[in-house]
Order: C-alpha cells, then sequence, then structure tokens
C-alpha cells in the first residue's frame, strides 16, 4: 500500500536516548529494551483486540468484529534481530550463527517459544535488572540481546497462540534483496571485472530513456538510492560478460533471477520452485566467486567464506510467502515514503524547536483539510456513500435490514471517481493504460471517423499497444530517399515482402528469411511517413495488469548521434502460446534494434512497426 493512500496514520515517535554514566557495552541492551517497552505500549490495543476482538466500523458505518493479529513487521536486518530478541551475527529466523550463514540449505527456525524459554531459563538464574551479568549470560548461552519482556510475547490469537517472529518478520525487498545486490553482487563484479574496466563499460551503454545512464560508472557512486540499486541491477549481466568466469556469471544471474521472481505480486508454485531452483544454482557456483578473489572485506582483505546475513535471509523467502504472502508488499519503500511525509516535510514547517507537537499539529491539519475536501466531494456527487460505493461495479449493497449479504465486493476506485479539489487518494502520476486508449480511440472512429487522425497514433494487440506522437517527424518521404537517410538498403523488398504477405494473409507475417518477392514489382505507394519513437506497453506477466509504457527511439545518423540511436528490443515470439511467461535463456525470443515507425500514404488504419534485420 503506498503512502500517498493515506493509510499510514503516525501512532508513535520512538525515542533516541542517551544514556549518560553507564557502561558502552550495557547502552545497547537498555536502548533495546526501551524499544521493546514503547511498542509493548503502542501496541497494547492491538494486543487485546487480537485476543478479544475488537468492535470497529468499517468505511460505510457497519460494526465489525475485528481481530488484529500482528502479520508483518517491517525493518532491516539489524532491526529484525532487535525485534527478535537475539544478539548480533545470528540469523533472527533460524537458529543459524554467522559461520552457518553461507551454507547451501535452511537451518531450523527459530520458535517463539524456544526464544522465551530461553529467556526465561536466564531470568530465573539472574536478576533482569542485573544487566551486566544479565546480558553477558544470554548472549554466552542463548546468543540473545538482553531483552527480558519482548513485546510480541503475549500478543496472541483467541486460541492462545503467540505470534511468531520468524512468521511476522517479513523479507524486505528493499534492504534485504536490492540493498544486499549494492553491498555484495556489485562489489563482487567491480573487484572481479575491475573499477576502471566496468566503469569503461558502463560508460559505452547506450543512454536508454527511463532508465538511468551511468555514464561515469559506478565504482565510485556514493549516497546510491533504491532506484540505483534496481538500474544497475538491469546492466550488471552483459556487463560483466567475458570478464569473469561462467561460473561467475552463473551466481550474479541466479542471484538476479531470484529477486526477480521473488518480486512478483502472484507467485504459484511452479515459482516458489523456480526460486529454489536458482538459490541451489549459485550455491553450486559460489565457489567461483572466491577464487576470483572477489569476496574481501576490511582493508581488502581477501575472504574465503559468505558469511553473510542477508544471503542466509534468502532461505527463509519461500516459507514465509507461504505464509504471508508475495514479499512485494512487504517492501520498506511506502514506509520509506511514510517517514518523508508525516515527518521530514511537517519538519520544515515547524520553527525547529518542540518538533512532536508542531509536527502533530500540521498532521492534524492537513487529514481536516483532506476530509473537507472528501466530504464536499461526496455532498456534490450525491451525498449517499453507499450508493457512490457500489454505482460504479453495478452492484448493491445486497441483503435485508438485518446486516445479511454485506460482503458484495465495493468499487475500490470510488474515491478516485470524486471530484476532489487535489488527489484524495493513490499517486499524483496516474499510470497511462495505452490498451485503454486504444479501444477508445477504435470506439471514437466507429461514432465519429473524422474525429479520429489516421494512421492510429494508439493501437494495440492483445500483448501490446503503441502509442505515436500526434506529428510525425517526416511527413512525407520517398522510401529510396528513407533508405539512404537510414543505410537499408534492401527497404523496398522488405515493403514489398511485407505488402505482399499482408494482401493474402493480413493475420501473418514472416520474420527474416530470404527475400520472397520479385524486385520489379511496384508498391502500392510513394511517399512514407516516419516517426523516430513511440511508447509501448505491454500486458504484466504478473497478475494482468499492465507495465508502464517505455520509450523506444529510432533516429537516423545525425552530428549528436553519428552511427543513429537505436533502441535494442527483446520480444517473446511464441504463436503457439503467446502468454508464454520469459524463460532461462534466449529461445523463443527475438533481439532486434528498432528502425523506425512509417505509414504508408495509403488508407490503412494501423501504423507498421518495422525493424532492421
Amino acid at each position: 500500500m503506498k503512502s500517498s493512500y493515506h493509510t499510514l496514520p503516525l501512532i508513535g515517535l520512538l525515542p533516541c536516548p542517551k544514556f549518560i554514566g553507564v557502561k558502552k557495552s550495557l547502552r545497547g541492551v537498555m536502548e533495546n529494551r526501551l524499544i521493546h517497552h514503547c511498542l509493548d505500549v503502542i501496541c497494547q490495543p492491538l494486543k487485546e483486540a487480537s485476543a478479544q476482538g475488537a468492535f470497529m466500523a468499517d468505511s460505510l458505518g457497519r460494526i465489525r468484529c475485528c481481530f488484529t493479529p500482528i502479520v508483518s513487521y517491517i525493518v532491516d536486518t539489524p532491526e529484525a534481530a532487535l525485534i527478535a530478541g537475539v544478539g548480533g551475527k545470528t540469523s533472527h529466523l533460524t537458529l543459524a550463527s554467522h559461520k552457518l550463514f553461507g551454507d547451501h540449505f535452511r537451518h531450523p527456525t527459530r520458535l517463539a517459544s524456544l526464544t522465551l524459554s530461553q529467556i526465561a531459563h536466564v531470568s530465573e538464574e539472574i536478576d533482569p535488572w542485573d544487566l551486566e551479568s544479565y546480558a553477558k549470560a544470554s548472549q554466552s548461552r542463548f546468543r540473545l540481546n538482553g531483552v527480558h519482556l519482548p513485546f510480541w510475547r503475549d500478543w496472541a490469537l483467541p486460541d492462545g497462540t503467540i505470534a511468531e517472529p520468524s512468521q511476522f518478520l517479513t523479507p524486505e525487498p528493499l534492504h534485504h534483496w536490492h540493498k544486499q545486490f549494492w553491498d555484495h553482487d556489485a562489489k563482487w563484479c567491480i573487484r572481479a571485472v575491475g573499477s576502471a574496466e566496468i566503469d569503461l563499460r558502463f560508460s559505452l551503454l547506450q543512454p536508454c530513456i527511463g532508465f538511468r545512464h551511468f555514464k561515469a560508472g559506478i565504482s565510485s557512486l556514493k549516497q546510491v538510492t533504491g532506484r540505483d540499486h534496481r538500474n544497475v541491477q538491469r546492466y550488471i549481466i552483459p556487463i560483466i560478460v567475458d570478464a569473469v568466469p561462467k561460473e561467475f556469471i552463473l551466481c550474479i544471474r541466479a542471484l538476479c533471477d531470484f529477486r526477480y521472481l521473488a518480486q512478483s505480486h502472484s507467485i504459484s508454485s511452479h515459482t516458489l520452485t523456480e526460486m529454489s531452483n536458482v538459490l541451489a544454482l549459485f550455491h553450486e557456483n559460489k565457489q567461483a566467486i572466491l577464487d576470483a578473489g572477489a569476496r574481501v572485506g576490511k582493508g581488502s582483505k581477501h575472504l574465503d567464506h559468505f558469511f553473510i546475513p542477508k544471503l542466509e535471509l534468502l532461505h527463509s523467502v519461500i516459507a514465509s510467502t507461504c505464509w504471508s504472502g508475495p514479499p512485494i508488499q512487504w517492501s520498506a519503500d511506502p514506509t520509506e515514503r511514510a517517514h518523508i511525509d508525516a515527518i521530514k516535510i511537517p519538519s520544515e514547517n515547524t520553527n525547529n524547536g518542540q518538533y512532536g507537537p508542531q509536527i502533530c499539529r500540521n498532521l492534524d491539519r492537513n487529514e481536516k483539510r483532506r476530509f473537507f475536501d472528501l466530504a464536499t466531494a461526496i455532498h456534490e456527487a450525491g451525498g449517499d456513500l453507499e450508493s457512490i460505493i457500489y454505482r460504479s461495479t453495478g452492484g448493491h449493497r445486497g441483503g435485508d435490514d438485518d446486516g445479511e449479504g454485506l460482503d458484495d465486493e465495493p468499487n475500490v476506485d470510488w474515491i478516485a471517481e470524486l471530484d476532489t479539489v487535489d488527489i484524495a487518494c493513490g499517486p499524483s502520476r496516474k499510470v497511462v493504460d495505452l490498451f485503454v486508449a486504444a479501444g477508445t480511440s477504435i470506439a471514437r472512429m466507429s461514432e465519429d471517423p473524422a474525429s479520429v487522425p489516421l494512421p492510429l497514433r494508439t493501437f494495440s494487440t492483445s500483448w501490446a499497444a503503441f502509442n505515436l506522437n500526434r506529428q510525425p517527424d517526416i511527413r512525407a518521404i520517398s522510401v529510396d530517399s528513407l533508405a539512404e537517410i537510414y543505410n537499408l538498403p534492401d527497404l523496398r523488398p522488405a515493403l514489398l515482402d511485407f505488402f505482399s504477405e499482408h494482401f493474402q494473409n493480413p493475420s501473418v507475417h514472416h520474420i527474416g528469411g530470404r527475400r520472397r518477392t520479385r524486385m520489379d514489382t511496384r508498391l502500392p505507394f510513394k511517399n512514407l511517413m516516419v516517426w523516430h519513437s513511440l511508447r509501448i506497453q505491454t500486458q504484466s506477466l504478473d497478475g494482468g495488469l499492465v507495465t508502464d509504457p517505455r520509450r523506444l527511439v529510432a533516429m537516423p545518423p545525425s552530428e549528436l548521434w553519428p552511427l543513429g540511436r537505436y533502441d535494442t528490443v527483446l520480444f517473446i515470439h511464441d504463436s503457439a502460446n503467446p502468454a508464454l511467461s520469459p524463460d532461462v535463456g534466449l529461445d523463443g525470443k527475438c533481439l532486434d534494434h528498432q528502425t523506425y515507425v512509417l505509414q504508408s500514404d495509403i488508407p490503412f488504419q494501423d501504423s507498421l512497426l518495422l525493424r532492421s534485420a
């Protein structure tokens, strides 16, 4: 859930204490205990609702009996260990210690009952407030962090089942995967390829609209964001090819595949199997990273092990996914953004004193403003909230007055459909759906053909939608002149083949192969309109959603681009199964450079996408 949906209210601020006159070794124990005590106080109402249930009103004012188990606590690895009650160099999900983090299998799960029994055992022998002795005994015997009252100890369901840290401490994509890639995978590649060489290879990449171009390389980057982590991951495999052994590439590719699969919005048993296979592939070939001398520690000292906490966490992703669903919903991206919206931005409106009250006052006023805007929009829409929610879906509340049948699915976009002054819900920048736009163009053309320019500027197939600028870059040019500009001597034969097949069978077009049309055959047109770029959007292979539109560029040679600028596109080509998801390798794919988009001056409705051989 994104922070722009305003579903992340600020319910408390945890203190950042400074302990004076306390041994340095005990400050961490006291801070850990303070955090758990604060969470204990803040979450007490949720604990009571989880065990006994609480009556709450939904958006329509209907009273519901709700239970609030703890499902996910989104934190990075050090904070997760703090929450689980374990010390450093210890897994918070399994019984593995730091010397077992590189194992190729998952160790037994660390259960809440085991942790609580270990705490009770130490507490029976040593007073928990004898901090120094208690902390030393907890760490030496059971590798605990000295917290004697973890806040989740009494967070139970009605049947008495207590919360399990190994379950609610879910994988966190931003830090556990993308940050891990930057801290380890990227550093391995830099070390194996060489800083100068890998920077050169990144600088030689052609800029692509929508992705960052690392013109100075990546070895000296500072303050790298999560978006940069993702962009480097997109490039890293082809960058290191032929510079490292095959087994090294398999390791990096396996970890990238694991992250790619684990980020799916809909994960099936087949996806889980693939995740397990690629993780096993990494462990089978990880020795290549050590052999290349890419694994180093402080002072560039070579390491011969993989004692990496976040690497050990990958073994638990599959188990967590089976319990709590796709991990992508537990990303820290929304909470990081919520910290900006709820703390950083309001703090700019303070007088640099008494931050707490002034931040809360600012948040309260913004919330009142949003509620007033929403209330006036509901009033202008008729004032009946229930009919507004169910009107768009054609559904109804159903049932009798006693409340039966009230579980009909409402329209989840009802707030977005209201005429509010500000955007009341959702991101400020809406995702463009070119498939819907293409359907709208077809509908408009059937109603009023004169209102729609031909060729259609937005059109779609079952798997992709295309969007062109209203004005072409070249309004009219002959075939021979265009072939000379783009240096395509076989443009005319290619057009002859295309139109010959199009007139015979418009639904089938061969790609590649020798020319099949006689050279003396005349084209049914003289001039062409040309676009140097277009936007393309595809159906997501994950959950049936649409991807973000991407702009592809195909520019002829110029002073800025002496050899032209042509974006490379990877197509899935399987006529037997068009919905086939990508598999490892390039089987069934076509890798080509986009050349240009053109439209002939004969009255075809759809534009034509051509590419170079």
